[in-house]
């Protein structure tokens, strides 16, 4: 699924459930690397995910969620941010990041 600046007020992240966001940008070659590999443990692990496209400076996202660099990941619970992993300068994200990130889900999913 991919987001829009509409999305962040509407009703897809107000849901009772959890959502893993995932940012990037065309022009981000750690982005292009970085996205098949978590997009591939996100299916595996069965997490729902949605990918924002941030390709735009203008994007109020970029501000809105505090974004330094790209990919960031971040997980909304009930529409609320509740975990983030965030690019690293001069190399995006790494498979431990996706790994954190997955285990995050899997714990943020567990009934209290």
């Amino acid at each position: 699924m991919e987001l829009g600046l509409d999305d962040f007020s509407g009703e897809i992240l107000r849901n009772k459930g959890i959502l893993v966001v995932v940012f990037v940008a065309s022009w981000c070659g750690f982005c292009k690397r970085f996205y098949p590999i978590f997009q591939a443990a996100a299916e595996k692990n069965g997490i729902a995910w949605a990918q924002v496209d941030i390709s735009d400076y203008e994007n109020p996202l970029w501000e809105a969620f505090r974004i330094g660099v790209v990919p960031t990941i971040i997980i909304f619970k009930e529409g609320k941010a509740v975990f983030r992993k965030d690019g690293v300068l001069g190399r995006g994200l790494s498979q431990k990041a996706i790994d954190e990130s997955m285990e995050q889900m899997k714990l943020l999913s567990r009934p209290s």
